[in-house]
């Protein structure tokens, strides 16, 4: 069913492809009436969406990232091998300009870790330490467990806390409600004598798979090692609990930081013909946890943004304005990346036309999320009517990400990011199971198509997005 959807999609776009003429759309036409403008971009725009859905080019691309690199965890070889071949095969692109910038990221270093059930009877836990956590004394540590819904439910508790191993069991609703037990929980339950923490994977249920990420220790705390279990293990131990049992558990986790190591930001442009100086950024986050292969978070937002610029390089659409594609790192756990690009183009950032992060998998594309102006929101909108075909046409409030947020703040300029269909998203998030086949690939194509549009007749423009 999928390969004969495929097909469809693709036939579909061979006949507006060949209906298109010239290798360099014409951008001058003279419009007349409210959004005749647009007109002139159907052709391009055309051509960028069937270039992307006619192969799995991205797919396959992807694919070799993740499974000759695999996972990418900040200050590893395996980042360093996979900045290496993006750079090389950027070149290999002819995109320009491309090179890489020089950060300095920390360096975590999970080691060994396991947790077990001691009483009432032993079974094992499937656990993942958090990142950044510190390790456990070398023995581990072996506590009773002490369970917790809320903060509120443990500030109510907190007189028991002392001693304990908590347990934040907090049934996933949305990652932004459910992801501050496992950034905050650990100093939250620390200052009330706490020796260590477990919570709840914070992602939906998926075959005992347990979710990482990282945590933020308090300054005013103690730092104690933490750790993610999967939701079927805090049930058994719930469980466990309401029936009256002492559960004890023992945990030990080898979690250390080495010395900061030398990183970079891959950058790749295809220049302007008339304004090289202002530039549209679209970028993707190419670090990832040490579990997994990285795929969904976030080396497919790091290739749907690189194939952008590659497809428009393909047909000779050269816009006005330059459009780079930055490939950042550190993302997970420290957000190096994303502050070094600040530091290093503060100065061009009152140049920077509109920065875009893909960061929320490569799933079917609904369109994107803007921050940004009335003006240039109703500009984004007309543009989005070029996506109706693959039905990426939606642009709802919010557009932005961790890594372009410093310089976006900092140089005051309109943001966006990839808007897909989430539904699967946390499933895989930051598990074992972030591998690429979870990834269609005609969806996948049709992000790049999304973003490709999109990212071209915003660096096209005569006038710069919100004027």
């Amino acid at each position: 069913m999928r390969r004969c959807g495929r097909c469809v999609v693709i036939l579909w776009f061979s006949v507006v492809v060949g209906t298109t003429v010239g290798a360099q759309a014409p951008h001058d036409r003279p419009s007349a009436g409210r959004g005749a403008w647009i007109d002139q971009y159907r052709d391009p725009a055309a051509r960028l969406i069937g270039e992307a859905v006619g192969s799995t080019f991205a797919w396959q691309r992807l694919a070799v990232l993740t499974d000759t690199i695999g996972n990418r965890l900040s200050g590893t070889p395996q980042l360093d091998r996979a900045i290496q071949w993006a750079a090389e095969e950027m070149k290999h692109d002819d995109l320009e300009n491309v090179h890489t910038e020089k950060v300095m990221v920390p360096r975590w270093v999970r080691g060994s870790e396991s947790a077990e059930i001691v009483e009432p009877a032993r079974h094992q836990i499937v656990m993942l330490g958090l990142g950044d956590s510190v390790a456990t004394p070398p023995d581990g540590v072996q506590a009773d467990v002490l369970i917790a819904h809320s903060f509120e439910e443990l500030d109510a508790k907190s007189a028991a806390v002392r001693g304990r191993i908590v347990l934040f069991n907090v049934t996933y609703t949305n990652y932004g409600e459910t992801v501050r037990f496992r950034s905050g929980g650990p100093s939250r339950a620390a200052r009330y004598g706490a020796v260590a923490v477990l919570i709840r994977a914070v992602g939906n249920p998926g075959l005992r798979t347990p979710h990482t990420g990282a945590l933020q220790y308090a300054t005013d705390a103690p730092r104690i090692p933490a750790a993610a279990i999967s939701t079927e293990d805090a049930d058994r131990l719930q469980r466990m609990a309401d029936r009256g049992s002492k559960v004890v558990v023992r945990l030990q986790m080898e979690a250390h930081f080495e010395a900061d190591a030398e990183s970079a930001n891959v950058v790749g442009e295809i220049r302007g013909r008339e304004k090289p100086d202002e530039i549209v950024v679209v970028s993707g986050h190419l670090d990832s946890w040490d579990v997994g292969a990285g795929a969904t978070d976030d080396g497919g937002g790091c290739v749907v943004t690189w194939e952008a610029l590659r497809i428009m390089k393909k047909l000779n659409l050269r816009p006005r304005r330059t459009v780079r594609v930055v490939l950042w790192t550190n993302e997970e756990n420290g957000g190096r990346g994303g502050l070094a690009y600040r530091d290093q183009h503060r100065a061009e950032l009152g140049r920077h036309v509109l920065m875009l992060e893909s960061d929320g998998g490569v799933f079917r594309p609904n369109g994107f999320g803007f921050t940004g102006s009335d003006r240039a929101l109703e500009r984004v909108k007309a543009i989005a009517t070029l996506l109706t075909g693959i039905a990426a046409d939606q642009i709802v409030p919010g557009g932005g990400g961790a890594d372009i947020g410093p310089s976006v703040q900092e140089g005051h300029m309109p943001s966006m990011s990839l808007d897909v269909d989430g539904s699967k998203y946390f499933l895989i998030h930051h598990t074992p199971a972030d591998t690429i086949d979870k990834i269609d690939p005609v969806e996948m194509a049709k992000c790049a198509a999304a973003i490709a549009v999109m990212a071209y007749v915003v660096a096209d423009m005569p006038e710069r997005l919100g004027q």
